[in-house]
């Protein structure tokens, strides 16, 4: 059973798959070419101790998003 969770939502050690991404424009287009795009596996490495940024590894590297970037990132995670 999986379920639906902005990636601003998860915490260090999890992830799932992007489902879809709620912006649109400049920011879908840029977060697409740094490889966020549907289908995708991504794993929340850690957190700033203010929340902003997350980092995630995707496709074998690290990725900084601002916490604005990370909330228009849906993922589908497994309920465990």
């Amino acid at each position: 059973m999986s379920m639906m969770k902005r990636l601003d939502e998860l915490m260090p050690g999890q992830g799932g798959r992007i489902a879809s991404i709620s912006s649109c424009g400049n920011l879908r287009r840029r977060m697409m070419e740094m490889g966020l795009v549907i289908g995708s596996e991504l794993k929340v490495i850690r957190l700033a101790p203010t929340g902003d940024p997350v980092e995630v590894l995707l496709r074998g590297y690290s990725l900084a998003l601002r916490k604005n970037e990370a909330k228009q990132v849906i993922l589908e995670v497994d309920a465990a």
